[in-house]
């Protein structure tokens, strides 16, 4: 046994030597990131439905009504860099337990600043339930580290579409949650956040006391004799962008272009339907086929990834938002069935873009530097939803919900540029190795 093998501990060497027990593992992570993503799901609704109410219920102005998604969304890209660091040193397991924990808390504290009034209370406790966001979304790489070339998009879409049970059910409890709020004598918009820090706080707890073996310290266990035996028998990876910087600047333009429209357009839909009329109850179904189009289609999106190719599904992101702006510009406000499609629509252009998205950036890193990498990209989406979210406020009031939504599906073209160009740069790349290689 070498020297580097005797410092292996003996349960991981046994995942090393084992494909079997390698394979077990990845679909029992599987199984603990879909419990922990149902509640997690639950969590994150509450701030997209009733965050942007409840901003303007205490401020008094439409203007900031975008201010509250802003807030938890540049929460979540600080949460996003932490959590991905963590996750490198100590694993997945103390990195999503830990954001999910935080999330809980900044819930919470929602829920005080509504009972004492206390703006200040509100905008940092926003910031630091941006942390449960963050994590909702970097689980979905848990799934991944065990898993193989062709299996990484199918990976991302379990753990996604496990979101959508709690997604959806978090919104249509709004007004049971509003009527146990005020129960408690606590303002009734606030009902959906004590919902929220309790489905954080149990993902959290789920995933700290079942994920183990963490798959990401086993992932790169694994990884070290596999690469060294590739290396000495000249063997090449599935996908050979794989430590591709193109490969990475075209994920994370995918993944901020498409977040940063999905997120402009749904922050301002409640306050527009709030402007006609509509119930809260309305607002909350609309808000749950949502958020339902952003993660239920995810397992059939991620098998067509696999099969038709990352930036087909890409192109096709890019045409769905573009889709749903133009039917939401054209909607009349009073008219929930079109709101509805549109909402749908955007959530499932969200869908293409962040799976297909994800896969890339996959496909163009190693495990040596795979759980940073992917951190510090969701920093930038998470950067890419506070802007929108800050913005769409800005622009509504100064213009129109119509000209938001027509705005956003024309900027969502700019991503099918970025990622064809990107992939030719890729193939370029690798027909200059191949016959750097052959010489």
């Amino acid at each position: 046994m070498s020297k580097e093998a005797a410092q292996v501990p003996d349960w991981l060497q046994a995942y090393i030597e084992s494909p079997e027990k390698q394979q077990k593992l990845y679909k029992r992570t599987l199984v603990i990131v879909v419990l922990s993503q149902i509640f997690g799901g639950a969590g994150l609704a509450a701030g997209i439905a009733v965050g942007a109410l409840l901003a303007k219920d205490m401020l008094g102005t439409d203007s900031y009504a975008g201010l509250p998604i802003a807030l938890f969304t540049l929460g979540s890209a600080g949460a996003a860099l932490i959590v991905g660091r963590l996750s490198e040193r100590y694993g997945r397991r103390f990195g999503l337990a830990s954001g999910f924990l935080a999330g809980g808390a900044g819930a919470f504290g929602v829920v005080a600043a509504a009972v004492t009034n206390s703006i200040l209370l509100l905008f940092v406790s926003l910031v630091i339930y941006g942390a449960g966001t963050s994590t909702n979304l970097q689980a979905r790489y848990a799934g991944t580290d065990l898993a193989n070339a062709r299996q990484r998009a199918t990976a991302v879409s379990i753990a996604m579409v496990s979101t959508t049970f709690g997604a959806v059910a978090g919104p249509n409890l709004i007004e049971v949650m509003g009527r146990f709020a005020e129960s408690i004598s606590v303002p009734a918009l606030s009902g959906p956040f004590i919902l929220a820090g309790t489905a954080y706080f149990l993902a959290g707890l789920i995933l700290w006391l079942f994920l183990m073996p963490d798959p990401l310290i086993v992932a790169k266990a694994v990884a070290k004799p596999q690469k060294q035996v590739k290396e000495a028998s000249g063997g090449e990876n599935t996908y050979p962008s794989a430590n591709s910087k193109s490969g990475i600047i075209s994920a994370g333009c995918l993944m901020v272009l498409t977040h940063l429209v999905m997120v402009a357009i749904m922050t301002m839909t409640p306050v527009h339907m709030g402007h006609h009329d509509h119930s809260l109850s309305a607002v909350g179904r609309i808000i749950g086929f949502h958020i339902g189009a952003m993660y239920l289609p995810s397992l059939l999106t991620g098998i067509i990834v696999d099969k038709l190719g990352r930036r087909t599904m890409a192109i096709a992101s890019g045409i769905t938002l573009l889709a749903a702006g133009m039917i939401g510009a054209a909607a009349p406000g009073d008219s929930a069935f079109l709101l509805t499609i549109a909402l749908i629509m955007l959530g499932i252009g969200w869908n293409f873009g962040l799976i297909s998205g994800t896969a890339i950036l996959v496909d163009s890193t190693d495990l040596s530097n795979r759980a940073k990498t992917q951190g510090m990209i969701d920093v930038m989406v998470a950067l890419s939803g506070a802007a929108g979210g800050a913005l769409s406020g800005i622009i509504v009031a100064n213009s129109s919900y119509a000209i938001l939504s027509i705005a956003g599906g024309i900027f969502s073209l700019v991503l099918i540029p970025i990622v064809v160009g990107a992939g030719k740069r890729a193939k370029d790349t690798e027909k200059s190795r191949l016959k750097s290689n052959e010489g």
